[in-house]
């Protein structure tokens, strides 16, 4: 049975190649696909690590700071450090924006970390050049992903910046990297009008009837000081005291300061829940898609295979072979057939996957996993060709 299997393959040797060369690029584009859904997960997680928070305070009823906006006035942690259970409380704030240098730019999340002990929630945890942010403003550390060098000047907005320090895997749920930057810039940076919004603002709230009234001028300008202020942050991270239950340190928070607070799972479920799970889906969608048309190009080979040799199957019947035999044989090509397939796009997707430009990441859970459905596919796909085979009529090897 194997001798027959063997002999045909070696027969058809070129056309086997080519075919599991071709069927090994489409299942290089599948583990691909899984990889790409994997580094999102990945990022999401490596976020919420890096941040080094057990508990994210946010405004009422939001889901921030990372799957929406999130607003709150940033002199809220001294009555949050004071809460029980809690041992270090730190503003922050994100801002995904482009980020230049030069007559170029890329894509990073800016974020804006509190003056204070580098090992505070929402510092970079570690540094592969360089050193922390040591001043009070204009200084960056900006993960290597970003292209920037130890000395490098960039731009945020109307402000210069230079590159401080390196770090390593400090990304956004979409995968952007970040660069981190005093809390009072980033402030300006996301929070503070431009000179004409504020001239125009002026003008608008000057226009307004109530403000003809008498008294109106002092009541402007607390009005337009109100507007221009940048006493705002996004959130608020908390490291807990050993021995606290996240959620018995977060239900007080919520009740006495009017805030909405998440631990660590609830971030987990809105980030891959809800933020990833659309992508989630659009992936999940092209693998099946992948999955058929693999199945199929398989199908069409191997019953391309079994009509050239509708002869020597009518011979092998004639000669008293059983059918399972001949079943055999065509099944064992077909898993030849995936095995070469699956060698190939194992290369392929380990190769391509560092040249993308957001992290893929290739369990081996899910190659083991995409080894055996492939040859699942490979086995179903055969049972075309087999049923063609077993309809063979002796009497075609001698009428032929």
């Amino acid at each position: 049975m194997i001798s027959l299997a063997g002999r045909d393959i070696l027969h058809a040797w070129g056309k086997f190649v080519f075919t599991g060369i071709g069927l090994g690029l489409l299942i290089g584009v599948t583990l691909t696909m899984a990889g790409v859904y994997r580094g999102m997960v990945d990022d999401g997680k490596a976020l919420l690590d890096n941040s080094g928070a057990d508990l994210w305070v946010v405004q009422k009823n939001t889901l921030g700071p990372y799957a929406e906006s999130s607003s709150i006035p940033d002199d809220l942690w001294r009555g949050i450090r004071v809460m029980p259970g809690v041992e270090t409380v730190a503003n922050v704030t994100y801002q995904t924006m482009q980020v230049g240098q030069g007559d170029k730019d890329v894509r990073a999340m800016v974020v804006g970390i509190a003056a204070g002990d580098s090992g505070a929630p929402g510092w970079p945890p570690y540094l592969v050049a360089g050193r922390q942010i040591t001043r009070g403003h204009y200084e960056a550390v900006a993960d290597i992903a970003t292209g920037f060098k130890l000395g490098d000047a960039l731009r945020i907005r109307r402000n210069r910046y230079t590159v401080v320090g390196l770090t390593r895997r400090m990304v956004s749920s979409n995968g952007d990297p970040m660069v981190f930057v005093p809390l009072k810039d980033a402030q300006e940076t996301q929070f503070l009008k431009d000179n004409d919004a504020i001239l125009m603002q002026r003008r608008r709230t000057e226009a307004d009837p109530a403000f003809s009234l008498p008294g109106a001028p002092g009541l402007l300008d607390a009005v337009i000081g109100s507007q221009t202020g940048n006493h705002y942050v996004n959130a608020a991270l908390v490291r807990i005291k050993p021995g606290f239950a996240p959620r018995d340190v977060a239900e007080p928070i919520q009740r006495w300061k009017r805030l909405t607070v998440y631990d660590r799972t609830q971030m987990e479920e809105i980030l891959i829940g809800k933020l990833i799970a659309t992508s989630a889906k659009q992936i999940g969608m092209f693998l099946v898609i992948l999955a058929v048309v693999s199945a199929a190009i398989v199908a069409f080979i191997i019953y391309t295979l079994t009509m050239d040799k509708i002869r020597e199957i009518a011979v092998l019947k004639l000669i008293g072979t059983r059918n399972r035999v001949i079943a055999a044989m065509i099944m064992q090509q077909a898993l030849v057939l995936g095995v070469i397939g699956f060698v190939v796009g194992k290369i392929t997707a380990s190769y391509a996957a560092p040249l993308f430009p957001k992290y893929v990441l290739l369990m081996p859970g899910d190659s083991i996993a995409g080894f055996f459905a492939i040859l699942l596919i490979c086995a179903l796909a055969s049972v075309v060709a087999i049923r063609l085979a077993l309809k063979v009529d002796p009497a075609d090897a001698i009428g032929g």
